[in-house]
């Protein structure tokens, strides 16, 4: 949990890997990400796919949080090669506005399209803004929670080095019984982190 206010920049970062670039979203990114959302293999640990004016009010949200912090879920795109200006969906940090019992905090996540997946394309962005996030924004700690049987998206927190911090819990979102509810939270502390850069 967070023991400090949660920080804000005067200004939208951006942020650049070998690869890939994290930018804020575009008008022409509502297109491909609606479809990366109706697809039921990207949002199978999620409840339901997302249609087209799901997606644009997720876009709507995301830019209320640039707007108020400076980061967010910044929208990805290729840099170099044959998929160059291809956006491939998100990586970022977020304040859920929902409560958990580790609440407040700061959550990384991302969501790519299936094409782009297998390609190390969600850890390397997530390490970098890792590192945003521990040395521009000065996080204490960054979380990130799924269900319990998202396995591909428990890989990824473990390979950034996020670990698993036994405290499964019940997503309150998600209704009794629902095969989802379960989740499991992961954690890295800035001590910690310093260690691994």
């Amino acid at each position: 949990m967070l023991t400090q206010p949660i920080p804000s920049l005067s200004h939208i970062a951006e942020l650049k890997t070998a690869r890939l670039h994290l930018r804020p979203w575009q008008a022409s990114d509502h297109a491909p990400f609606a479809a990366l959302n109706a697809d039921p293999e990207v949002m199978r640990y999620f409840p339901a796919t997302l249609d087209s004016a799901a997606s644009a009010a997720f876009i709507h949200n995301t830019h209320q949080h640039f707007a108020r912090y400076g980061w967010g879920l910044w929208a990805v795109e290729i840099l170099h090669g044959p998929d160059a200006g291809d956006f491939i969906g998100f990586v970022g940090l977020s304040v859920p506005k929902r409560q958990f019992a580790f609440s407040p905090c700061v959550e990384i996540g991302w969501r790519l399209a299936q094409r782009y997946w297998r390609r190390g394309y969600a850890s390397e962005a997530a390490r970098t803004v890792l590192e945003f996030g521990f040395k521009e924004l000065d996080l204490a700690e960054i979380v990130s929670f799924t269900s319990v049987l998202n396995v591909p998206s428990r890989a990824v927190m473990e390979k950034i080095g996020l670990h698993n911090q036994q405290q499964d819990f019940d997503h309150p979102a998600l209704p009794d019984g629902h095969a989802l509810q379960r989740h499991c939270l992961y954690a890295l502390q800035k001590s910690a982190w310093l260690t691994l850069a």
